[in-house]
């Protein structure tokens, strides 16, 4: 599969920042880790990972804009473009010892999100998107699943956790998925579910309560595998309102009807 210049900008990065979180997943144990509130770490790996991503990207294309989970805001000198960056998403897994998390890199483009790359070291996935162009796995093109009932689908999820409110909204949207899904998945890294809907291996996602480096990069990747992605209240507001439904047309439609209910 040939690459965009962009693209190739941004697989670079991820790989080398993917490099520097492999060899810290091995040593885990030893990570020094500081609490940046109840339930939700900052490693020191989430840190250099970052600053990889940052010098990569900002060698290549000198007076982008940023957002980064770490540093926050770095305005450019080019306000038509920004970089959304989330170093290490899912950084509860990988302080556990599981390896699912990943790197995810979008680029935003006078407003609209044009390329996006999704890497997970520990399995070596790399997910690829740009706008008109596809969305891939270690160039394998990638499509969504094409179930259409949502009693025959598989869904991922978020579940607020320790330090983070709103659990009864919830447990209400749980329990009305969980009483027309065939089953209910909990990955623990935004960008992953996203990847896994493009991917096909599973039917749909949803959450809420998100920022924009954990769903910018998979936004994309999902539109581009034929799927469709909007806010919980489907508009297209995810990165400003945090929410996210994502899955091909038909389980899309029957995830925001079950999700409008209020009990």
């Amino acid at each position: 599969m040939a690459r965009s210049a962009i693209i190739n900008v941004m697989v670079q990065a991820a790989m080398k920042a993917g490099k520097s979180l492999a060899r810290d997943f091995g040593e885990v144990q030893n990570l020094q880790v500081s609490l940046k509130g109840p339930g939700d770490y900052v490693s020191q790996a989430d840190r250099r990972a970052e600053e990889i991503i940052y010098s990569e990207l900002s060698r290549a294309r000198p007076g982008y804009s940023f957002l980064m989970e770490e540093r926050g805001t770095v305005a450019g000198d080019d306000d038509q473009h920004r970089w959304i960056v989330d170093p290490l998403d899912g950084t509860t897994n990988f302080l556990h010892g599981i390896p699912i998390f990943a790197i995810s890199i979008a680029l935003e483009r006078q407003g609209q999100i044009v390329a996006g790359v999704i890497y997970n070291p520990a399995m070596d996935e790399l997910y690829t998107a740009e706008r008109g162009g596809g969305a891939f796995m270690n160039d394998r093109r990638l499509r969504v699943a094409a179930r259409a009932k949502l009693s025959d689908a598989v869904i991922t999820t978020g579940i607020p956790h320790l330090g983070r409110g709103h659990h009864g909204v919830a447990l209400i949207e749980l329990k009305n998925i969980m009483d027309e899904a065939a089953g209910i998945r909990r990955f623990g890294a935004a960008s992953l579910d996203l990847a896994y809907v493009a991917a096909g291996r599973v039917d749909g996602y949803w959450e809420r309560w998100l920022s924009p480096w954990d769903i910018a990069a998979g936004i994309l990747m999902v539109r581009e595998a034929g799927g469709f992605s909007s806010d919980i209240s489907g508009g297209q507001n995810m990165l400003e309102d945090g929410t996210i439904v994502a899955a091909n047309e038909p389980i899309h439609r029957q995830l925001l009807q079950q999700l409008a209910k209020k009990a």
